[in-house]
């Protein structure tokens, strides 16, 4: 059975840092996409960030230069490292991890998501 744990989240003010950790278990975590995605309140969910298997990474342009995702196979568990955070970046986040190579039958696996609230 495969789970995400997601844990970090929390009260930041505008400009600070947090860093976020989703460990993985029930599953082969090397073989995984692991994504970060958002929720903002009234929103749809969006992809922040994710690592391929390989290790490359891919973010949305709202986050480039201020986010970094990484990934720590032995310890199966994928970081969101979050610098500079504005008003903006408010919302749930939620862990995802995808078994590669993709597919149209590729299943997805969800965390519950941890909360991140940043204030001015």
């Amino acid at each position: 059975q495969v789970q995400l744990v997601e844990s970090g989240g929390g009260l930041v003010q505008a400009g600070g840092s947090l860093r976020l950790s989703c460990a993985a278990s029930g599953m082969g975590f090397s073989s995984n996409r692991l994504g970060w995605y958002r929720q903002a309140p009234g929103k749809g969910r969006e992809l922040v960030a994710d690592i391929t298997s390989g290790g490359s990474t891919n973010y949305v342009d709202s986050v480039k230069g201020r986010f970094t995702i990484s990934r720590d196979n032995a310890k199966n568990t994928v970081y969101l490292q979050m610098n500079s955070l504005k008003l903006e970046d408010t919302g749930v986040y939620y862990c995802n991890a995808r078994r590669e190579p993709l597919s149209v039958r590729t299943i997805n696996y969800w965390g519950k998501g941890t909360l991140v609230s940043v204030s001015s």
